[in-house]
């Protein structure tokens, strides 16, 4: 029987739409958690890190000939890769094992875009198009070394209505809820490989539609007015992102938890009962407004002390984001740099959406400036460290391409692959298929002859009857939210 977690402890011009393809693209155990005040958080150890549709998920090793070499460096460096000594000396030029992880947890955000069903003309729009168990299969990244142990959901009764997805159909899956991503666990070889027992959350974003941007309410909202727990009440987040994070309808089977509910049970239960004397490690990823929810889970995780065992040690947590917006005040930063959670934010120059919110009053204003505007409800600021990237450095891309195609995490992976530090020439390192970048979006130099929104469903997803009638396949939806 399910238990609720809740008692325990600018303006923006719209831009050209992209469609993501051309179909327009259990039992819940509790953990008492402990009171987050400081004389708590000294007691703990801190963190010591202190169709198939994409072959080209980086496997844990990339480097033909060098793979027994790669995967001894990944199992005796994963610590320094997840942000150990805030990536000190990995940037600039870009460590190789640093891009070929990265770029591997790029692929898992990916995956929620490839696998969630855009179709208004779907009953099933707004959901994952494959049940868990087949998910990577179904993807073509069967090599990817994880198994999913649940899918995430959140309610579409909150104001960002450019985020959720619904049918046009009367009879549909779902009238309330939107599935927003997945958690999984590396399976035994790849742990081997890893050094550890991974355990990856990946949050799905939106690449379609970057109007979301404009239903910002550009407001900030202190933190634990939401039931996440912080002892500092000037620590604000956006208002947008912690309704998605925390809202959830007792209506609905698929949330009537909440996003955050979901994802602290699942994890308390991997933890404490699944894997209760392995190394562990916690890797958070998520593009776009997928970037935003990661960074929010990250620290409702350290915060709430989640990954904290019974004996004080502290399972390492980090984030990777790509392309996020800012998501809370400096207060929120200066807490997670307290807290040691590890943020590395991939982005692209040209990309509007690491602007927002917080256009005047951010991280990059005048001390004097942003010191004056701290109590302001619109003063934001990135946490962590940045890796900046330009899509006009890539001899494959566009120069003049426009605001979804700067924004595209494809793209984004494409110039990571290529990246080998400030100044230096473009050459992809790991022979990334560049052809990918076109997936969903019109972004390659015509010389390459990739036809733009390449990827589609097989007939849009319509299948034969017994009767011989074209017909919406069924789906498996029963297994995918235990």
């Amino acid at each position: 029987m399910a238990t609720s977690l809740s008692n325990t402890a600018l303006t923006f011009t719209k831009t050209l739409t992209h469609p993501q393809n051309h179909f327009p693209f259990p039992v819940i155990s509790t953990r008492k958690f402990q009171p987050s005040n400081p004389e708590y958080l000294n007691r703990i150890t801190p963190p010591r890190v202190l169709s198939e549709t994409n072959k080209s998920l980086s496997p844990i090793t990339t480097k033909p000939g060098k793979n027994n070499q790669n995967e001894t460096q990944l199992h005796d460096r994963w610590r320094e890769i997840l942000g150990e000594d805030e990536w000190a000396g990995l940037l600039d030029p870009i460590d190789p094992l640093l891009r070929n992880e990265l770029i591997r947890y790029g692929d898992m955000a990916q995956a929620c875009y490839d696998a969630f069903d855009f179709d208004p003309y779907s009953k099933y729009c707004g959901s994952c198009r494959f049940t868990r168990r087949t998910f990577f299969d179904r993807l073509g990244m069967s090599d990817s070394g994880y198994d999913i142990t649940r899918y995430l959901y959140a309610t579409s009764n909150i104001n960002l209505p450019n985020f959720f997805n619904k049918s046009r159909w009367p009879k549909v899956w779902s009238k309330n809820a939107n599935w927003i991503g997945y958690i999984s666990v590396s399976n035994d070889e790849t742990s081997r490989k890893l050094g550890r027992r991974d355990i990856c959350v990946a949050w799905r974003g939106t690449v379609t539609r970057l109007e979301w941007v404009a239903d910002l309410m550009d407001f900030l909202r202190p933190i634990s007015s939401d039931k996440i727990p912080c002892p500092d009440p000037t620590v604000r987040v956006e208002s947008g992102f912690l309704d998605l994070y925390t809202d959830k309808d007792p209506s609905c089977k698929y949330c009537k938890f909440s996003a955050r509910e979901q994802i602290l049970t699942e994890l308390n239960r991997l933890i404490n009962e699944v894997y209760p004397n392995e190394e562990i490690s916690i890797t958070i990823t998520g593009h776009s407004l997928g970037g935003a929810l990661a960074l929010l889970s990250g620290y409702d995780i350290v915060e709430t002390g989640m990954n904290v065992r019974a004996d004080t040690t502290a399972v390492p947590v980090c984030v990777f984001t790509f392309a996020g917006p800012r998501v809370g005040n400096g207060r929120f930063k200066k807490r997670l740099d307290l807290l040691g959670l590890k943020v590395l934010r991939v982005v692209n120059v040209r990309d509007i959406v690491p602007k927002a919110p917080g256009f005047f009053f951010n991280e990059k204003a005048h001390p004097v400036l942003m010191k004056l505007g701290e109590s302001l409800p619109w003063s934001y600021s990135h946490a962590g460290v940045e890796l900046a990237l330009d899509h006009k450095n890539s001899p494959f891309l566009r120069p003049d391409g426009d605001l979804a195609c700067a924004h595209n995490l494809e793209a984004l992976l494409h110039l990571l692959d290529g990246y080998q530090g400030r100044g230096e020439r473009f050459v992809l390192a790991n022979g990334r298929d560049y052809a990918l970048v076109n997936k969903a979006c019109d972004f390659l130099k015509d010389e390459y002859e990739i036809p733009p929104n390449w990827r589609q469903d097989h007939n849009k997803g319509m299948v034969r009857n017994k009767e011989g009638r074209w017909v919406q396949e069924d789906r498996t939806l029963h297994d995918d939210h235990h």
